[in-house]
């Protein structure tokens, strides 16, 4: 199956110049869905995963799917202000300004082997915030899973030595 087949390019958003890669129709079709969260998940099936961590809003998606498919725990991390409990926090700088994230202070614990997965690698500043908030909760990052990667944007070259796994490339 052709999973880019399933990614609409919108142009302009969320702000002019940026191309936004809607995964929508691939979410949308049962038979690209679940191969989708069958290939980023196939990596990382003996690597012993407690937990699986996404941010909103796709990472949702794909990290509940994911975490299902592991036999492990989904830890969301939100904007600001938006989860009930303690947390902590994590800034990051996008390719169009900057950002922050929140993960509950008990969500990762010490001995916790952490996923972090979500739509796109563009720049890394997303998934190097989530492997922080990893971290300062005591848990390891075990890798990255990513449905695409803008490789011109190098974004995996703030992601130090873990496993990535990207399912497409878009140089």
């Amino acid at each position: 199956m052709n999973l880019e087949s399933y990614i609409r390019d919108i142009n302009d958003f969320p702000q002019p110049g940026v191309v936004f890669k809607d995964i929508t129709p691939l979410l949308a079709n049962p038979d690209g869905f679940h191969e989708a969260i069958d290939l980023l998940a196939a990596p990382f099936e003996d690597s012993g995963i407690t937990k699986v961590l996404g941010a909103e809003a796709r990472g949702f998606i794909l990290g509940g799917a994911l975490a299902y498919r592991l036999g492990a725990g989904f830890v969301p991390a939100r904007k600001p202000g938006k989860l009930p409990w303690n947390t902590n926090s994590a800034e990051y700088s996008l390719e169009y300004g900057t950002d922050q994230l929140e993960m509950h202070t008990d969500a990762v614990v010490p001995g916790d082997r952490v996923l972090i997965v979500d739509d796109v690698l563009a720049t890394g500043g997303t998934a190097a915030a989530k492997a922080d908030l990893v971290v300062r909760g005591g848990g390891t990052v075990v890798g990255f899973t990513f449905l695409m990667e803008l490789d011109f944007l190098h974004g995996r070259e703030k992601l130090g030595d873990h496993t990535i796994v990207s399912l497409m490339h878009v140089e």
